[in-house]
């Protein structure tokens, strides 16, 4: 048996100015879910996506129920994940219409041939598979974004939510859901639901991307943080690496990952990002910025 671990995102972008009193709190009660989850045998596929479902309907961060709205005024959501067992993967882009993407995308991988829907062709396969619907789009989405827009007008600001997991088989997996950038054109796809760019998960890492999603598609951050620990690279220098080159060229973020080893990373290079762990020994530990933990 495999002593299991984890680690999410809440998105990076936060600043100093703004209390993150209630997303600690509350990353603290999933990663404490998901704990009593891996220790019950769930496999890591299983929790990364509840992990990342609890997270969309919290209102909390700019994915699921945070979203924000594009250029028109609608919302258009993304999310994938990835099993490392098996190197199966699912993607939604531009799904509107659903609570909870990252239930669109593992249908998508469950009960398709195909690794991404988008669009209208997502939605009516959501539909199909009776996913949860947003009836009032005014009085669900909270917009939870506000206030983290750091970036001047016209440039792109961000915020998504993610989770690694390592489970008592020795199983990764990883998983992502984003709104995407804030006043994004219409249809406007980021890294998120890219496998490679925005998630990505092997026998050697996971990975979940937060940040400028074009960026993180140019240089397919996700598995070229994987990859690089597949070729002997500590998993901390690869994902250092990786945010490095994003600041390099001219992008802001960071990621999480986590190794077939359990041990954890959690670079990135704005001015805080939301994140919570739990490691092999059990202990749980949150942070938003590089300083005290919330232990």
């Amino acid at each position: 048996m495999v002593r299991p671990a984890l680690i999410l995102h809440g998105g990076a972008g936060a600043r100093r100015e703004r209390n993150y009193d209630q997303e600690v709190v509350h990353m603290r009660q999933v990663v404490e879910a998901m704990q009593a989850r891996l220790v019950a045998g769930a496999s890591a596929l299983d929790v990364a996506v509840e992990t990342v479902v609890m997270l969309e309907d919290s209102g909390l961060y700019v994915a699921g129920r945070g979203a924000s709205p594009n250029l028109d005024g609608e919302y258009e959501l993304d999310a994938s994940l990835m099993d490392g067992a098996t190197q199966k993967a699912g993607a939604v882009a531009a799904l509107q219409g659903f609570k909870n993407p990252i239930r669109a995308a593992r249908a998508v991988m469950d009960h398709t041939p195909h690794v991404m829907l988008a669009g209208q062709g997502a939605a009516r396969f959501a539909a199909r598979q009776k996913l949860d619907r947003v009836e009032d789009p005014d009085n669900w989405f909270t917009r939870a974004g506000k206030g983290e827009d750091n970036h001047p007008p016209g440039t792109l600001s961000h915020g998504t939510v993610g989770a690694c997991v390592l489970d008592t088989q020795g199983r990764l997996a990883a998983a992502t859901s984003t709104a995407g950038v804030f006043g994004k054109m219409p249809g406007r796809v980021g890294d998120t639901p890219i496998p490679a760019a925005g998630t990505w998960a092997d026998g050697h890492a996971a990975v979940s991307c937060t940040g400028q999603g074009e960026y993180f598609i140019r240089i397919a951050a996700a598995a070229r943080t994987a990859l690089s620990v597949a070729a002997g690279h500590s998993l901390n220098d690869a994902a250092q690496a990786t945010i490095g080159l994003i600041g390099q060229m001219g992008g802001d973020g960071g990621l999480i990952a986590l190794d077939r080893e359990g041990r954890i990373a959690d670079p990135f290079n704005s001015q805080g990002m939301k994140r919570a762990w739990l490691d092999t020994d059990g202990r749980i530990v949150v942070r938003v910025f590089n300083d005290t933990p919330h232990a």
